[in-house]
């Protein structure tokens, strides 16, 4: 089926992780009643918990978090990576319920985070990673969760494939199946929702970067969301709102748009690479690094307005970046930690 077949190619290009994970029925969580949950749904598998490995460092891992001080990474058979020291050294989290493959992570302070995958998971920790719980799971809507955002550590949502959306207000003790737009077009197609994050105004507004240049804007903290238009029709797989307030979209083949009215109008910025771009963040001085597949690693000094584009020696897919001690960053991805200097390294 059509939509089955865009997550295919989208999870082929994420660094090749198994297709078996995303085989999709159409729209299969999307056509279910709405219900609230306080934890796995009676049809869930016994839970499996992540196993202690020393190779956790080196595998795929896609998305990581602040935890206050802490960093807490997430990736492949369940495995949660913590550092107290700024990227320089690593340890599994204790206790670790799935060995699903986890794609995004979130933390509302130091203590209290959320990490998302496959088989619609939703894990909370308590205590800033060490151990986690399962507040979510249906494996039989075929449904994969990508990215988790929390306004607080009470008003949540998580979201994936075809626009499946849960929420919750309540720290994720129930969580309901809810529509990401009230009102849509007959011809709204329900892309696969790839990253949530903050707007200019951390106190109202989020932004949906999404599949076929589809992007979304919610003015109320999450309550409501409209589609935006973008001048690109390719998946954006992620975003960030810069201190500036300039928004950057983060697309395929090298593409990516900026935004200086919350989404209103897009400008078309020159990124150096026909990599696809995933993964960003604003370091303490203003550089803006982005990462990408194919070891991209994009450097910008000028609020995003140029980049110089460098390529890790390795080429393995890059899903997320964050600052690290020593003026590095620490970059996850296909082959897990790299650290890198936080500038080129022709500069």
């Amino acid at each position: 089926m059509q939509q089955s077949a865009h997550l295919s190619r989208w999870t082929t290009a994420l660094f090749a992780v198994a297709a078996g994970f995303f085989v999709m029925t159409a729209q299969a969580a999307l056509a279910q009643t709405p219900k609230k949950l306080g934890g796995p749904t009676p049809e869930t598998a016994p839970i499996e918990y992540a196993i202690p490995s020393k190779l956790a460092t080196r595998t795929l891992l896609l998305s990581v978090a602040h935890a206050g001080e802490r960093l807490v990474a997430v990736g492949h058979w369940g495995h949660v990576v913590l550092s107290d020291d700024g990227g320089l050294n690593w340890r599994q989290a204790k206790s670790v319920p799935t060995r699903n493959t986890l794609t995004s992570v979130y933390f509302a302070d130091d203590k209290n985070g959320w990490a998302v995958g496959h088989d619609a998971i939703v894990l909370h920790t308590a205590d800033g990673g060490e151990n986690w719980e399962m507040q979510y799971s249906d494996p039989p809507a075929e449904t994969p969760l990508l990215t988790v955002w929390f306004e607080n550590a009470q008003h949540g949502i998580a979201a994936g494939a075809f626009s499946f959306m849960i929420e919750t207000f309540d720290g994720g003790k129930s969580w309901e199946v809810r529509d990401l737009l009230e009102n849509p077009s007959e011809d709204f197609y329900n892309p696969h929702l790839n990253n949530i994050f903050w707007g200019p105004d951390k106190s109202s507004q989020v932004l949906i970067s999404a599949e076929a240049g589809y992007f979304f804007r919610s003015n109320d903290a999450g309550k409501t969301w409209e589609e935006l238009q973008t001048p690109y029709d390719g998946s954006f797989w992620g975003g960030i709102t810069l201190r500036s307030g300039r928004v950057l979209a983060l697309g395929m083949r090298g593409n990516m748009f900026a935004s200086d009215d919350m989404g209103d109008s897009w400008n078309e910025i020159t990124t150096g690479t026909n990599q696809s771009l995933s993964g960003s963040v604003q370091l303490d001085d203003g550089t803006v690094v982005v990462v990408g597949l194919g070891g991209a690693v994009l450097y910008s000094t000028d609020e995003g307005e140029s980049f110089t584009a460098t390529i890790l020696p390795s080429r393995t897919g890059l899903s997320d970046v964050t600052d690290a001690a020593g003026d590095q960053v620490v970059i996850f991805g296909e082959a897990g930690i790299v650290l890198r200097p936080e500038t080129p390294p022709s500069s």
